[in-house]
Formats: C-alpha cells, sequence, structure tokens
C-alpha cells in the first residue's frame, strides 16, 4: 500500500518544482529534494523540524517517509512539533501519531540534543521557517543543534527558506554579556540572513562549540534575493497570524519586556499595543485567553492604545529600520513610567543590550539612539556579506 503513495508523492514535489522554476516563483531548498536526497540513502535521520516544513501541502516527515528514508527522531522547538504550542510554554516528549517516529523537545528542561538523544542518528536536517530577528528563538535552536551535531560527529544538511525580514540589517548588537535562549550569538536583532546563511556565519565566526568538527551542508533556495517578497505559506508560530505580524514582530516584541500588552489574546496579536492605565484612549482591546494565548496578559481587561493593524503591507516592507518611535510614545505618555519594564530584566535580553532601556529613560531622541549602536552594527554588516548566500 505504500509504493503507490511513494510515487504520488516523488511526483507532486518533481513536479512542483518544475512548474515552480518556469513561473521564477521562490523554490524552498526543502522543495530541491535531488540536491539531498542521495545524501539520505542508508542514513538514521534526525529531524528539526515543525509545522512550517512543508513540501506543498505535504509536511517533510511524510515526505521523506514516502519516500522510504528512515526517520529515527524528530526534535521540536519552542511551539511544538506542529506548531500549536503558546510562547514559553514547555514542550513534551511525544510520538508523531502518523508516523510513529519519537518525538525529542527541545524546548522546555533542555535547548540541545544530548548524545543519548542522538544515539543512532548519523544525519541530521534542520528545515524551520525563521522570521528574521535575533530573539526568534528557532535560530537558537539552529545554533545548539549545529553544537551537538559538531560534538557527536553527526553531518547536518540545512533546508533554507527565505527571510521574511531580510531586506534590511538593524538594531543594536548583542552584548555577549547577556546571551540567553533570546540571543545566542552576537547578532544585530534583525540580522538579514537566512536560517542557512546563519548557518555559515555561526560555524565560520566560529561561535559554535567545535566549529571545525562539523559537517555542515546548506541546501539554499531557489529564484530567492534578499529584496524578495515571499508570502509566508504556513504561520511561524500562533502569534504570527498574518505577514503584517511577521513585518511587525522585530518592532514589536521588545514590548514583552514592559507592561504592555502586544495583543497576545486577541485576533491581532504583534498588530495592536496597549495597556489598561494607557491615558490615550482612541482605541481599545481586550485580551481574552485563546489557543494561541491561555494566559493573556491584562487578560479581561480594556487595553488602551494603538492599532497597527491597517498598515499597508507594501508601506512596512519599504521600512528598511526598527521603529523606535512606538517604544518611545508609550513610555513617554505611560502614566507610571518606573514600572514601564518588567523587573526580570526581560526588555534587555530581547534588545540585547542594558543600553537601549537607559537610552529610553533618560529621554534620548532615537536618532542618538540609533547613532550608539551604529559601529557595532556596521562591524556586523561587513562580517555577514562573507556568508550570504543570494544578492
Amino acid at each position: 500500500m505504500r509504493k503507490p503513495f511513494h510515487y504520488i508523492a516523488l511526483f507532486c514535489c518533481v513536479w512542483s518544482v518544475s512548474v515552480s522554476a518556469q513561473t521564477e516563483s521562490i523554490i524552498t531548498g526543502a522543495e530541491r529534494l535531488y540536491r539531498y536526497m542521495p545524501a539520505l540513502k542508508g542514513r538514521q535521520i534526525g529531524l528539526v523540524i515543525n509545522q512550517s516544513s512543508v513540501i506543498g501541502n505535504t509536511h517533510l516527515v511524510d515526505t521523506l517517509c514516502a519516500l522510504d528514508n528512515c526517520v529515527a527522531r524528530i526534535f521540536a522547538p519552542e511551539h511544538g512539533f506542529r506548531g500549536q504550542a503558546e510562547a514559553g510554554e514547555t514542550i513534551q516528549d511525544g510520538q508523531d501519531v502518523r508516523t510513529g517516529v519519537p518525538i525529542i523537545s527541545l524546548y522546555g528542561r533542555k535547548k540541545k540534543p544530548t548524545p543519548d538523544d542522538l544515539a543512532g542518528v548519523d544525519m541530521m536536517i534542520f528545515d524551520i521557517q525563521d522570521v528574521g530577528a535575533r530573539f526568534y528563538t528557532y535560530i537558537s535552536t539552529l545554533f545548539y543543534v549545529m553544537e551537538a551535531c559538531a560534538e557527536n560527529n553527526i553531518p547536518l544538511i540545512v533546508l533554507d527558506r527565505p527571510n521574511p525580514n531580510g531586506f534590511y540589517v538593524d538594531g543594536p548588537v548583542l552584548d555577549t554579556r547577556l546571551e540567553s535562549f533570546v540571543g545566542v550569538a552576537p547578532l544585530p536583532i534583525v540580522h538579514g540572513c537566512t536560517v542557512g546563511e546563519l548557518a555559515r556565519l555561526f560555524k565560520g565566526e566560529g561561535w559554535i562549540n567545535r566549529p571545525d568538527q562539523l559537517q555542515l551542508q546548506v541546501i539554499p533556495c531557489m529564484n530567492y534575493t534578499h529584496q524578495s517578497v515571499y508570502e509566508l505559506p504556513v504561520k511561524p508560530s500562533p502569534n504570527l497570524p498574518n505577514m503584517r505580524s511577521v513585518l511587525l514582530y522585530p518592532s514589536l516584541c521588545m514590548f514583552e519586556g514592559t507592561v504592555m500588552s502586544i495583543g497576545r489574546g486577541t485576533n491581532s496579536p504583534f498588530q495592536v499595543i496597549g495597556h489598561p492605565d494607557f491615558p490615550i484612549d482612541s482605541f481599545s482591546f481586550v485580551p481574552r485567553p485563546n489557543a494561541a494565548a491561555k494566559y493573556p496578559v491584562h487578560q479581561g481587561w480594556k487595553c488602551k492604545g494603538v492599532n497597527l493593524g491597517s498598515l499597508n503591507l507594501d508601506s512596512l516592507r519599504s521600512q528598511t529600520q526598527l521603529n523606535l518611535e512606538w517604544l518611545l510614545y508609550f513610555y513617554e505618555n505611560f502614566p507610571d513610567q518606573q514600572q514601564f519594564f518588567l523587573k526580570n530584566n526581560f526588555f534587555d535580553l530581547l534588545a540585547g543590550t542594558r543600553q537601549l532601556r537607559l537610552q529610553i529613560e533618560a529621554c534620548k531622541t532615537e536618532a542618538e539612539i540609533r547613532a550608539s549602536w551604529e559601529e557595532d552594527l556596521a562591524f556586523f554588516k561587513k562580517i555577514r556579506l562573507g556568508y550570504l548566500l543570494y544578492p
């Protein structure tokens, strides 16, 4: 019963690539089966994947199993294998119902595969859609998987996907004293790299442990440039439901280190900003528990603030820098500024520096703030050029 699906799946994949090539649409690394299938023959494969790991409408694990590959383990990042867990929720080990493949969580009690997790695995594949911000934790998972593969002599194939925010580079570069799972390497907030380019960067700059031992292969996209407009076919995480939220995410995520709500528990996460005590009430929303946010900030309270949900996508793509205006506006108008930033210093971890918070508290201008990170940013841009795969 398996062979018909085997051939149908293979035919559909080849046909999809052929049609895409004819229309010059973007072809992801995962779609280029002919580039990596030979390396999988006879291997026990580990997959670092989630709901975005698809070829057309078929999940990568289903495609590989249908083509008679041996998938030994699935490694699940934040939000889980099927992408249904909210941010910060512990992911449990388990088993994929469809294929029976064991699932190992890389978000919870551990972030890095152990030698026991990797026992019997002799090839790893990473295929996850990123959104281009340093604090989006899929690239932290990539970093630790690369280290684990290097330490255990397991080759790693990265199936590249476009970066929807890959058209600019901006923000403070991480102060390594503030390394965390929302900042594992000295990147700016918006790094302008695909996951394949980041993998090359992490290895080439020696940021991972034992970089020379890692056998890394990146399967690049076709017909992609850093100026390409790419509409994500699958939600990258539960609270990034559309392209507007994806484009706003780099500028809005730092609000999660403040008392403000950015719309978790609404139909417009990362598209609204508000607080019950904010004095300007031209717009309001009420966060309530939903599938993407079980315990949203200010649950059940009317939050007053701004609605960014009508911003034009082309206008957002034309912005080639972080928008600091919203942070400065809400801090300036918040009635109790001493309570604006959370006391757990999460804002500093997201910003990757203590300086930004101090600058906001000191009422520095946007121009003054930008000038303070320009030197480090220029240095990163020079490093980045050596690892780019796309114009």
